[in-house]
């Protein structure tokens, strides 16, 4: 009887260490939105892949220090929340959990559904969703701390590549972003990467790709073979500057190491373009470092620093106080059940007044934490409305 063939594990589990260097994301809708734009938050979500929650429920009760909450201990390190006025639909990119914040204008997008039904051959495949994308940076050395502020939190979004310990086969996916100098946008693309013999018809590469070719409309092999012997657009497009030398084998048929072949990119979708509005040094708050429309003289960017150091010490004087008087009401509890031999009664009059306290306290910090973060989940962002509103102004 033959011996069963044991197949040698060659995958490596990521160790702990390395899990939690790996940048994750949320990517979640705000408020109304409607039902193209949530397609649109799920075709994101596929971008994101693996290293998202592809599955993420929101409900209208949510708060932002909901998710933020969460964060810490799911190792989620990036907010991405589309939002919809009006007259807009908007996106925020958060670091997590203190900021900065970029603040984009939607101006054009489609849906992965609609750029595969452009494509005649169209291809994806769930095996390409198994790694991060390569993120390309296109254009992206211009004159202005946004740019800057931009570029490190888009890197910081995706896993840094190690090119020493990369595998060949891990680069399946690529995410463009290019900046346009004459619009100011900033063009979203999503490709699968794809590779192909070069140097050869197509009728050579389809005999190279599949099992049997189909010459039951031929009397010669030889007239199959010239059949497409003629220049076509894939033959243009096995140039110099497209073709590699492969390192390591690559996923598909023949694609050996040390062979030549043309790289070959596959759209896979969604489309994106979109307008810087505005920096903030916060998560979702703070100073604003960039406005595009919005500019303040130095007096006025001084008068609203001040403000808010001044609401942040307010806040910081009240929690203390809050702290205080649950720390006097917990020493009174005390020394009054020392007085009295023993527990006080479950309903007793100084435990609902300590009750009542705390409630109070509580509703003034989470009116607070709401005056500071008014991004809501279950209403439309009536903030990003009233600063479009203003755009339009200008």
């Amino acid at each position: 009887m033959a011996k069963r063939k044991r197949k040698n594990r060659t995958h490596v589990a990521p160790t702990e260490e390395e899990m939690n260097k790996i940048p994750k994301s949320f990517v979640m809708r705000s408020g109304i939105v409607g039902q193209s734009v949530t397609k649109l938050v799920h075709d994101v979500r596929r971008i994101m892949e693996p290293n998202t929650a592809s599955h993420l429920k929101e409900r209208r009760t949510n708060r932002l220090k909901d998710f933020v909450s969460v964060a810490g201990q799911l190792g989620v390190t990036n907010f991405m929340i589309f939002s919809r006025t009006e007259k807009n639909v908007n996106l925020r990119i958060c670091r997590v959990p203190r900021g900065p914040t970029l603040t984009f204008r939607v101006a054009e997008y489609a849906l992965a559904k609609d750029c595969l039904a452009l494509q005649r051959n169209p291809k994806s495949s769930d095996a390409e969703y198994h790694k991060s994308p390569l993120l390309v940076l296109n254009n992206f050395k211009q004159e202005g701390k946004e740019f800057k502020v931009m570029t490190a939190m888009l890197q910081n979004m995706f896993p840094a590549i190690e090119i020493q310990t990369m595998q060949l086969s891990q680069a399946r996916r690529v995410l463009l972003f290019n900046y346009n100098e004459e619009t100011k946008m900033i063009d979203v693309r999503h490709y699968s990467i794809g590779v192909k013999a070069t140097g050869v018809s197509k009728s050579i590469k389809r005999v190279i790709n599949t099992d049997v070719p189909d010459l039951g409309n031929f009397e010669d092999i030889a007239d199959y073979v010239l059949k497409e012997a003629i220049i076509s657009e894939s033959d243009v497009e096995d140039g110099p500057e497209s073709t590699v030398t492969l390192a390591q084998n690559f996923p598909g048929r023949n694609n050996r190491k040390n062979e030549q072949r043309a790289v070959k990119l596959h759209e896979l979708g969604p489309r994106l373009t979109l307008e810087l509005i505005k920096v903030e040094n916060g998560l979702c708050s703070g100073e604003v470092l960039y406005h595009r429309y919005v500019k303040k003289t130095k007096q006025e960017i001084k008068e609203h620093e001040a403000k808010r150091q001044r609401t942040l010490r307010e806040k910081a004087e009240r929690k203390r106080q809050q702290e205080e008087n649950v720390q006097r009401k917990q020493q009174e509890k005390e020394e009054h059940r020392i007085r009295t031999g023993g527990a006080p009664k479950k309903g007793s009059d100084d435990e609902s007044d300590d009750n009542e306290d705390n409630q109070e306290n509580t509703h003034e910090a989470d009116e607070e934490e709401m005056e500071e973060n008014e991004l809501s989940f279950g209403d439309e962002d009536e903030e990003e409305g009233e600063e479009e509103e203003s755009e339009d102004e200008d």
